[in-house]
């Protein structure tokens, strides 16, 4: 017999999708033959192919004497065999031993542990499924000599039958050697699914995992490529590896598939692993095995012209890398190198370029997974659904943890899985969380400190404000993040760190098991009940590192004086709701982050001074004023007093040289803001929102950094500060609510302003000029911006003609009065000139009441030249009337977005057709609208609720649509009844109509 290695593709433990147990076969192609018919000729060549295209053959070169049965070693080897390849030979039916073989090979297809592929050489497969010709006579053989066991002659005739009744391969003319490589090439693709350690049937989501590997191999391509598969461990790596291996192995001409490289290299070294794979490829013999490797000498001479599909499984060390695939020129033209690794950082270094990030299952498939574990079948069984749904939310997605949660449950009761799952929720499962710590526990010191802080305190928080927070505490977080990162422990987001949920349980079990009874001795506490158990009974200690609530306590907490006494290396602390009637008489001076909502007290404790602090977050707090203590604070990025109510002062920013964002929004009390904010050279964000006794504001901001300033609701803010020429970052502008009256003309130097928000403006006296310079305003809103009368009763301090309506409403007055002063006063003179000032009286008193009822309406510029940025216009609520908009509209070239609403216009400006790229219009509430006329071919969606003077007001919903343009509106149904109506008379094609009721 000549024996070679297998290829055994045995899923890691860390590492599966699915269940699936070590492999026990130990061939891939089992050959049935008669030797005296084709052992030293098509069998001999036959198997040499199968042995060259890397497929592990069993072929048997002992004669047995005739008479004698099958040995154990043939039995055995046949059920070791994944797939028997029968040679029906003229003679082959002669040989009793040969059979028997095929007896055996049947049982095993029956039981569907083997597949058959029949080869008909030179033989008619009709002649050998009835035994005619040479197969008949070799029965008439038979029924003489085993005439005495004819029971087991009807035997081998019944599996002589079957085996000619699957489709396999009739060799009759032609060249062997073509007809020995087409059926290589189909043993080939059976093989491919029939692969060890991948049982199609089973795996749950590969498809679709496959067909992205597929993407980054490019198979049309005949380049060297290496692939990376990365993630972190349990997520299926190995087993995606074995799926593509399987797929694709028959395309190559070589091919080794070495599992769990990391554990092969600590315990046998890396030289056995060269030998491995040289073995696998037929490179090597079996019998060399015991031989010391040459080395990468040999390997690379070895492989350089091989077309090779080689998988390097869990690999975690460069060297591993340089050793086995070192590379491009080690592999001959179109060669494939699959890495599964949980170390982004290894393949960058490897110069693998593509890359595909192993993904965790969706809720359905990983139902499907879950189900099939514990259930034996795809769907849940009646009365489990809420648990089956608890235990799969646990396992997010991560099909190690859904394969031995499931499996953990098969057969039992619902009180089981009830008490499972209190179990679970307590402590996670030992299967799991030894699995995923194996990452965790070969990290440096500084990198598990930062994983600790992540998962227990920053998941879902901004990158660079966890490593701001973190940085000098302990660990290198700029470094260290990245690392973690490439070992797929941690993942970045829209720019946020996020963990999975069951590498952070992991965090969670190793910090309970430092103190698992006294929450006090462990270095984080983030659960409401740990952190008070240890505040209310003062077991805190020095082991306390960070005290972070998860969530909002129930109720308010009283604590003593001394709760925080003991914890001297308490870096961060985020703590709700508590109160302290006594007082408090210590906090660490190694905080690097203070967040404590509802601080009571109006003063901190004596002696604390957090030269550390980068985040002060204290809302709501009951301070007048800062303390002292927080004066002089170098590393602070971050101040919010956000609500605090009492809060009258500012403090001297100069203390604060690093402070990014200070944000003071809800400080009813605050009526000034020191000069001092002017130093700050680092702000981004300042946030005065609704600080509604805010009067006085710097005469002049020259705030290089700064991005968003938030003036909002600020109503006694009446001017707004002069802008310096440093201030070319600022992009957002809130005054919305504000008192200011006009905009300084230095406003042109906000060179990157994008959007500027002016609503409820009312003292605005006209639309702001100075705004046209602004090359980068992309979002202008004037909504609600009605000027409000002077004492004169004009907003502009004018008198308007005396209306004769007016006149007649007061008549009566003014005759009444005029009898009055002519029956009182002395003389002529005097009656006429206090007929005159009542006239005056009276045309002045009708006009005040006409501006008291009905604001002005907002002045708009005779053009909106300067605004060609413009994307977004909020014009809603102005009061404007018809004719207030200017004629020349086309300046708008980049308008969008234009909102009209609560307006008394009766008709739209024929200068709106020339908005052209104009794409949603809203007219919401205009009342007194009538029609609609001249809207851009441009338009897409018009939005026209309570329009209630258009014709035939209805509440339904029309939509218009010409080619892929489409309009919506709403209360508008008459527009239907006429194809074209007024809509878009631009248009150069009439547009259609559908209905939809309005919800």
């Amino acid at each position: 017999m000549d024996s070679a290695s297998n290829v055994q593709i045995v899923p890691s433990s860390s590492d599966l999708s699915s269940p699936i147990s070590e492999s026990p076969w130990e061939y891939e192609v089992f050959l049935s033959f008669r030797g005296e018919d084709t052992r030293y000729t098509f069998t001999e060549r036959l198997y040499e192919a199968l042995v060259e295209k890397g497929v592990v053959t069993f072929k048997d070169d002992e004669e047995l004497e005739i008479g004698k049965r099958i040995s154990l070693e043939l039995i055995c080897a046949i059920k070791k065999s994944r797939i028997a390849v029968v040679v029906l030979s003229r003679n082959y039916a002669s040989s009793a031993s040969c059979l028997q073989e095929l007896v055996k090979i049947v049982e095993r297809v029956e039981e569907r542990r083997m597949k058959i592929f029949p080869i008909f050489y030179h033989v008619d497969p009709s002649n050998v499924r009835h035994q005619r010709e040479t197969f008949a006579d070799a029965f008439v053989e038979h029924d003489k000599r085993f005439k005495e066991n004819i029971k087991e002659v009807r035997a081998w005739r019944d599996a002589l039958k079957k085996v000619a009744n699957h489709s396999g391969y009739s060799l009759k003319d032609g060249s062997e050697s073509m007809h020995i490589q087409t059926i290589v090439g189909k043993i080939s693709r059976d093989l491919d699914g029939t692969l060890s350690g991948v049982d199609e049937d089973n795996l749950v989501g590969m498809d679709s995992r496959v067909e992205k590997i597929k993407l980054h191999l490019d198979m049309t391509l005949n380049d060297v490529r290496f692939i990376g598969i990365c993630g972190m461990s349990g997520i299926g790596k190995t087993t995606l590896a074995q799926a593509v291996f399987k797929r694709i192995r028959s395309q190559f001409q070589a091919s080794s598939f070495l599992n769990n490289v990391r554990m092969e290299h600590e315990k046998h070294g890396l030289a056995t692993l060269q030998q491995q794979l040289l073995i696998d490829m037929k490179l090597k013999s079996e019998k060399d095995k015991a031989y010391v490797c040459t080395g990468i000498d040999e390997t690379i001479k070895r492989l350089r012209y091989k077309k090779v599909l080689l998988v390097l499984d869990d690999v975690d060390n460069i060297v591993q890398l340089k050793t086995l695939a070192g590379n491009h020129n080690w592999f001959g033209s179109g060669s494939r190198i699959i890495i599964t690794t949980k170390h982004r950082q290894l393949l960058k270094i490897h110069g693998v370029q593509n890359v595909y990030m192993a993904e965790k299952l969706n809720e359905c498939d990983a139902l499907q997974l879950f189900c099939q574990e514990a259930f034996h079948k795809p769907h849940c069984e009646k009365g489990l659904l809420d648990l089956c749904e608890g235990f799969i939310s646990y396992a997010d997605g991560h099909p190690l943890a859904l394969t031995v949660l499931g499996s953990s449950l098969l057969g039992k009761e619902r009180k089981l899985w009830e008490s499972a799952w209190d179990r679970l929720k307590e402590f996670p499962d030992k299967v799991i969380q030894n699995t995923l710590q194996i990452s965790f526990d070969a990290l440096g010191d500084t990198e598990k400190k930062l994983f600790l802080d992540i998962a227990c305190f920053f998941n879902g928080e901004e990158k660079k404000r966890v490593a701001d927070i973190l940085e000098g505490s302990g660990c290198y977080p700029k470094i260290d993040m990245e690392n973690l990162i490439d070992k797929s422990l941690i993942t970045i987001l829209e720019r946020k760190l996020w963990i999975h949920d069951l590498l952070q349980r992991v965090g969670w079990e190793i910090i309970r098991c430092q103190s698992p009874q006294n929450p006090g001795e462990r270095s984080r506490l983030w659960l409401c009940d740990d952190v008070f158990k240890v505040l209310m009974d003062n077991t805190g200690t020095a082991s306390v590192e960070g005290m972070m609530l998860n969530s909002y306590p129930h109720q308010q907490e009283c604590l003593k004086p001394e709760a925080f006494s003991m914890m001297t290396n308490l870096r961060l602390l985020r703590i709700y709701n508590v109160h302290l009637p006594l007082g408090l008489s210590y906090l660490s001076n190694e905080l690097h982050l203070m967040e404590w909502y509802e601080y009571p007290l109006r003063s901190i404790p004596r002696g604390f001074q957090p030269v550390k602090l980068v985040e002060l977050i204290m809302p709501r707090s009951r301070f007048e004023q800062l303390p002292m203590g927080f004066t002089n604070l170098k590393t602070l990025k971050l101040l919010d007093l956000s609500d605090s109510r009492n809060l009258i002062l500012t403090p001297d920013f100069t203390g604060f040289p690093n402070l990014e964002k200070l944000i003071l929004q809800g400080c009813t009390r605050l009526e000034k803001v020191d000069p001092s904010v002017g130093a700050l050279e680092r702000l981004i964000l300042l946030n005065l929102r609704d600080c509604k006794c805010l009067r006085s504001f710097p005469h002049e901001i020259n705030l290089k950094s700064l991005e968003i300033l938030i003036l909002s609701g600020c109503s006694r803010l009446k001017n707004f500060p002069e802008i310096g020429q440093n201030m070319i970052y600022l992009s957002k502008l809130y005054l919305d609510g504000t008192a200011i009256e006009e905009l300084p003309s230095s406003i042109e130097h906000l060179t990157n302003l994008a959007l500027l928000n002016l609503r409820d403006c009312k003292s605005l006296l006209s639309f702001p000029r100075v705004l046209f310079g602004l090359a980068s305003l992309k979002s202008l809103i004037l909504s609600g911006c009605r000027c409000q009368p002077t004492k004169s009763g004009h907003p502009l301090g004018l008198s308007p003609i005396l209306s004769p309506i007016d006149v007649r409403l007061n008549f009566v007055q003014l005759i009444s009065f005029s009898v009055l002063y002519y029956l009182i006063l002395p003389n002529t003179y005097l009656r006429i000139l206090t007929c005159v000032a009542l006239i005056l009286w009276t045309h002045f008193s009708c006009v005040a009441r006409q501006h008291e009822s009905k604001p002005i309406n907002l002045l708009l510029p005779r053009s909106f030249s300067g605004l060609s940025s413009v994307v977004s216009l909020d014009l809603s609520d102005c009061n404007l009337l018809d004719g207030a908009f200017p004629d020349d509209l086309s300046c708008l070239s980049s308008l969008q977005s234009l909102n009209l609403s609560r307006n008394g216009f009766i008709c739209l400006p024929n200068s709106i057709s020339q908005l052209s790229k104009l794409k949603f219009l809203c007219l919401d509430n205009c009342t007194k609208l009538k029609s609609l006329q001249n809207l851009p071919i441009s338009t897409q969606l018009v939005m026209a609720r309570e329009c209630t003077s258009l014709e035939n007001y209805s509440g339904q919903v029309v939509v218009w649509t010409s080619g892929e343009a489409g309009f919506t509106f709403i209360n508008c149904l008459s527009l239907a009844d006429d194809e074209e109506c007024k809509v878009g008379e631009n248009s150069s094609k009439p547009r259609t109509s559908k209905h939809f009721t309005s919800n």
